[in-house]
């Protein structure tokens, strides 16, 4: 557990080395036997120690003297819906955050748009935060989906496990940077149904080793 909780802090403090989140914005959970570990509520990564994570078991039951994310709920309930889901990356990253603001989904303007499960990203309605109609909506939004936006407030993301987690939360960033700046050009044209169908399949398997791979295309 204590190279757990270390190594939950080294993405915490990553997601702010990426801005992806600043001050105490944000929190990264990892599932557990018995629940998740998850940053504390109210304190920067930056002075946390491993010791600061907080476990809470799967009834919402938190251990130590410090309390959890606000956001714990959230956390729990993908976890329980989502069995493929090792860890979970909630942040205010800058244009991820500006799009939810505005309540807009990321259309099929690119094929890595795929990367995220489906031919769009939803972005969740908005609920209070660490409510749970505000974890509800997400989960919704997450259906078929590993990364959703969340309205007036940023985006949740989660991975196979903490770096997992932490790259698809980078590479989603980047994706809603460009998405934004395509905005500023005009209505983008996007790809279709079979198109995005295409790359879907393709990313089912990308990734894996060669020997599982498919071969090439002629």
């Amino acid at each position: 557990m204590s190279k757990l909780r270390k190594k939950l802090l080294e993405v915490a403090r990553a997601l702010d080395a990426a801005r992806l989140n600043t001050g105490t914005a944000g929190n990264v959970s990892v599932r557990t036997d018995n629940g998740m570990l998850i940053t504390p509520s109210g304190m920067p990564s930056a002075t946390c120690t491993p010791a600061n994570m907080v476990e809470v078991a799967d009834d919402g039951t938190a251990l130590g003297e410090h309390a959890p994310s606000s956001e714990w709920r959230m956390h729990r309930d993908i976890y329980r819906s989502r069995p493929e889901a090792g860890a979970i990356v909630h942040t205010h990253a800058p244009f991820a955050t500006a799009l939810a603001c505005q309540r807009v989904g990321i259309p099929p303007f690119h094929y890595m748009v795929a990367r995220f499960g489906g031919k769009d990203v939803r972005c969740a309605g908005y609920a209070t935060f660490g409510t749970q109609a505000l974890s509800d909506l997400i989960l919704s939004a997450l259906e078929s989906r590993n990364a959703c936006l969340i309205a007036n407030h940023g985006m949740a993301v989660f991975g196979r496990n903490l770096d997992h987690a932490l790259s698809l939360a980078i590479e989603f960033e980047a994706l809603c940077e460009q998405y934004w700046r395509t905005l500023q050009l005009g209505t983008p044209v996007l790809l279709s149904d079979a198109e995005m169908a295409e790359v879907i399949e393709r990313f089912s398997w990308y990734g894996r080793p060669v020997a599982n791979s498919p071969p090439p295309t002629p």
